[in-house]
């Protein structure tokens, strides 16, 4: 109980003599009679937490100190007359603004949600155009065409594509797999290398090789399927902040049309 008492003192002694007394209710603190809102130290953690960091006692107590040093420098500033720069004050407006509108956006967007119904019937818009086919190809890329020619006579003789993808191919990504590029819409490709591919039967490997502004190619056209496209369910989230953009931009331009601007 002594311990207790003497720790008590010397805490309220420690106190009074750096000039610290208590906040009034609402004030995390202080400094030279200048409160601190609380709220301003929870917008600043819910900032942090939104970032990823978890609110807890320790995190507060360093937001807390942080905000006390930034409002003795702060002071200082307005001591030193620093707001009254013009340049300072031009900044300061544009932030404000930016604030501002940020806001704003966001009161906007909430207030004019996109629904489900919305999204879908944009999805059946643009769902007509997954149409097409999709190809599931190898290929062994060489530097030239003396390269490529021996590759073809290694085929012609038995050799295995993927053998020969592994150990010629200068597309180590896809040459590791056996020069597997996967399921793919033949636009992904450079035109030369898709013509070729789109024109070659299943199961078939190209009769020579394709020049491309990579080098030269030996295709295989392992499969062919219909293209199916994305699903709703993949596509929505992009869907929605496309047409939520969509919307905060038609806003801003009847905004403008309603302005009256002078030059």
């Amino acid at each position: 109980m002594f311990k207790a008492n003497r720790l008590a003192l010397a805490v309220a002694a420690v106190s009074l003599s750096a000039g610290v007394f208590a906040a009034p209710a609402g004030t995390l603190a202080t400094v030279n009679g200048v409160a601190i809102p609380a709220a301003r130290a929870d917008l600043f953690v819910k900032d942090l937490a939104q970032r990823g960091q978890k609110d807890t006692p320790e995190l507060r107590a360093k937001v807390k100190d942080e905000l006390i040093k930034n409002e003795v420098v702060y002071q200082e500033a307005l001591k030193k007359g620093v707001e009254k720069n013009p340049d300072l004050i031009a900044q300061m407006e544009m932030m404000k603004q930016r604030l501002v509108i940020g806001a704003f956006v966001s009161q906007y967007v909430k207030a004019n949600p996109i629904t489900d119904a919305e999204v879908r019937k944009e999805y059946d818009k643009i769902k007509v155009n997954f149409g097409g086919k999709e190809y599931k190809a190898r290929h062994i890329l060489v530097a030239t065409e003396p390269e490529a020619n021996a590759i073809l006579a290694d085929l012609k003789k038995g050799k295995k594509f993927e053998d020969l993808a592994k150990d010629k191919s200068m597309d180590k990504g896809s040459g590791s797999n056996g020069g597997d590029l996967g399921w793919a819409n033949p636009n992904n490709f450079v035109k030369e290398f898709s013509e070729a591919m789109t024109k070659m039967p299943k199961g078939k490997i190209s009769e020579k090789a394709v020049k491309t502004q990579f080098g030269f190619h030996i295709i295989k056209v392992d499969d062919v399927r219909d293209a199916k496209g994305p699903s709703y369910e993949e596509v929505k989230p992009q869907l929605e902040q496309q047409m939520q953009a969509q919307r905060i931009q038609k806003m801003v331009e009847d905004l403008v049309a309603k302005a009256k601007i002078a030059e």
